[in-house]
């Protein structure tokens, strides 16, 4: 992403802990990246990685905790004083269906994949702007940009994200900032083991999502993706 001379780039990464989260962790980190990772259970990090080191930060990060996305940013600052990279990854796929009137469920999922990212995004766009090619990747899905799924609530939260991306790209682009929303169909993760519309063996795998992600971070200001359409069947739009 950056030249030699260059510090090594922060990557402030939410729902790291598992899944797509996780083969970014593993993606980066032989790359030279330094993380900051935010789970809702900082154990699981540990569980997962191993304790901190001088690369790596763990750190509280819950949806529902407006408070703990301050913290989190602080804490990134404070220990590399710097952000280079905000990927918005944790997000809920939590059920609710078009005739189904559960508004406490519809909350949730807006809390975790719509008002977290907003929140982030604006804590770290400051910190972003003074590396002059701030990157910022949110993890949407193809269900942001068409649907095939009774499940109301959390297709309308992913079209939300796609609208955050693109009001953030208009918004930071002369600041030097990217926005891209990478939307993956299913990917295999626990978040998609009860589907049964594809084999297991068939979906994306998070190690290759991981490295379009990578790949997107590290192209040049003068090569922005503001969307990457990950699909792993046939679809007429691709």
């Amino acid at each position: 992403m950056a030249d030699a001379c260059a510090p090594a780039p922060v990557v402030l990464l939410s729902g790291a802990n598992r899944g797509i989260g996780a083969a970014i962790v593993n993606e980066l980190l032989p790359h030279g990246y330094r993380l900051s990772l935010g789970a809702r259970d900082p154990a699981t990090l540990a569980a997962a990685f191993g304790p901190e080191t001088a690369r790596v930060l763990h750190a509280h990060f819950d949806a529902f905790e407006p408070a703990s996305a301050e913290g989190w940013v602080t804490a990134t600052i404070e220990k590399f004083g710097r952000i280079d990279v905000l990927i918005n990854n944790a997000g809920s796929n939590e059920k609710v269906s078009l005739l189904e009137d559960d508004d406490a469920a519809l909350d949730r999922l807006w809390a975790v994949n719509v008002k977290a990212p907003l929140r982030l995004t604006r804590l770290c766009v400051p910190h972003l702007e003074r590396t002059g090619r701030g990157r910022i990747i949110n993890i949407a899905s193809m269900s942001g940009k068409r649907v095939r799924n009774p499940f109301v609530g959390y297709n309308m939260t992913k079209f939300a994200v796609m609208g955050l991306t693109h009001t953030t790209r208009h918004v930071t682009w002369d600041q030097g900032i990217r926005a891209t929303a990478i939307c993956p169909s299913f990917v295999r993760t626990d978040m998609t083991r009860e589907s049964t519309k594809i084999g297991r063996e068939d979906m994306i795998a998070p190690e290759t999502l991981a490295r379009i992600v990578r790949n997107t971070i590290e192209l040049p200001n003068n090569a922005a993706t503001a969307e990457v359409l990950v699909n792993c069947r046939l679809e007429d739009m691709l």
